[in-house]
């Protein structure tokens, strides 16, 4: 099966915070019938898996749900990173047998968990965050969910899951998207936050895998991830709590990654920083990554970004900063074949501009970083974002309207060069 490229898009990860609801009452979802999906030339089968599932799982591809062209009346303009009820979720499961059941859509609601479920008592499970945009032909664009499929194998493998094949997830995210397309919100004014999640919901007691799992995809439109909006942030470098160790599961999207930040950032916020800078477990002056995304440091004509080397989650939007700036002629300074690259605090004081990348933040430009109790790489106007804004934008300047993925203004035909369009 062959699946379509167009362009743009972004990426995300994040946790639910208060959303808005509806500014006028909402009709009732629309009922389920059928949808089409335009595709151009893509191969699934051209993907190199990174890993294989514990156990082989085949998931039945979902059955039809119906798009409506009928907008949800909310307040677009005010529309923040929260949770949203939407229309419908996806859900299948896995039985002891290794094969996941037909998916279906649900309405949008509670789950019923065993109380000695996998995911409940061993933290058994997995998230994944990516987006949903609108073009002004009314069309919808998703942003390389092939990556995020492939990232999930590789988290089951190493959480001893089984997981939904790169077509079976595409399929999915597709149908989700399409049950819920009035939610997605007009060009512009952000995107429609999908949230797949793979989790251990059989019964067990003893320290073992569960017999049974489930994979749910829910979504809510979103705005700007921080309350700072497209101005820029503020960081903390975090030198006594860690995000991961070496041998640890820091380069997977776990659920458990996510808790264990939870205490930093809330120190964090309540000194009035937008959040934290982590340093490495071992030497405690290396840079590895901010709560929910990247970081990329830049000094001349080069940007440096810290090597992924299993405590640093591979970020997707991460790869597709990379092959942009490479596009637009900066040397990227990876550290990941030829040499271990590592970012220091240093560096990171007496670099020329400093940003941060992920699926929920996009790109964010960083305007300070405090560090044992002093405040220094305080970037000007006129120093920072010029890169950040090169490889974020195409023909908008860095304050000029619709600026950012969510704008669709941005970023290249190179970087979305995979991303699907639906219709």
């Amino acid at each position: 099966m062959e699946y379509g490229v167009a362009s743009h898009g972004a990426l995300l990860a994040a946790a639910p915070i208060a959303g808005r609801r509806p500014t006028a009452p909402l009709s009732a979802p629309p009922p389920p019938p059928s949808f089409q999906i335009q595709n151009r030339l893509y191969s699934i089968s051209s993907l190199p898996l990174k890993a294989r599932p514990v156990r082989r799982c085949e998931a039945s591809l979902a059955s039809n749900y119906t798009q409506t062209s009928e907008l949800v009346d909310l307040d677009w303009e005010n529309l923040g990173f929260g949770i949203v009820q939407t229309d419908y979720m996806y859900i299948a499961k896995c039985g002891p047998d290794g094969n996941f059941a037909d998916g279906e859509m649900v309405p949008f609601g509670p789950i019923a968990l065993n109380p000695s479920s996998g995911v409940l008592n061993y933290g058994q499970g997995l998230f994944e965050g990516l987006k949903a945009y609108r073009k002004t032909d009314g069309s919808i664009l998703l942003f390389r969910p092939e990556e995020n499929a492939l990232r999930m194998r590789t988290g089951a493998e190493r959480m001893c899951m089984p997981a939904p094949t790169v077509e079976q997830f595409v399929d999915a995210v597709k149908q989700t998207v399409l049950a819920n397309k009035r939610w997605v919100p007009p060009t512009g004014k952000g995107s429609l936050y999908l949230r797949p999640l793979l989790m251990g919901s059989g019964a067990v007691l003893g320290l073992a895998p569960a017999p049974e799992y489930t994979f749910i995809i829910f979504v809510s439109p979103v705005g700007n991830y921080f309350k700072e909006g497209l101005a820029p942030i503020n960081l903390i470098v975090e030198d006594k709590f860690h995000r991961a160790t070496p041998g640890g599961t820091g380069g997977v999207k776990t659920i458990g990654n996510y808790a264990s930040v939870l205490m930093a950032q809330k120190i964090a916020k309540e000194k009035g920083y937008s959040d934290v800078l982590y340093l490495d477990a071992v030497h405690k002056k290396y840079l590895e990554e901010v709560s929910s995304c990247n970081i990329f440091v830049v000094k001349g004509n080069v940007i440096s970004t810290p090597a992924i080397k299993g405590t640093i989650l591979p970020g997707i939007t991460r790869k597709s900063i990379i092959d942009v700036a490479l596009s637009k002629g900066f040397q990227v300074d990876l550290g990941s074949v030829v040499e271990e690259r590592l970012v220091s605090v240093d560096e990171l004081l007496d670099a020329d501009e400093v940003f941060c990348t992920g699926t929920a933040v996009v790109v964010s430009p960083v305007g300070s970083i405090t560090y044992q109790g002093k405040r220094g790489g305080i970037w000007s106007p006129r120093r920072r974002r010029c890169v950040s804004a090169t490889v974020y934008l195409t023909d908008k300047p860095p304050d000029g309207p619709n600026r950012g993925l969510d704008g669709l203004d941005c970023a290249t035909e190179l970087t979305l060069n995979r991303s699907f369009i639906l219709t």
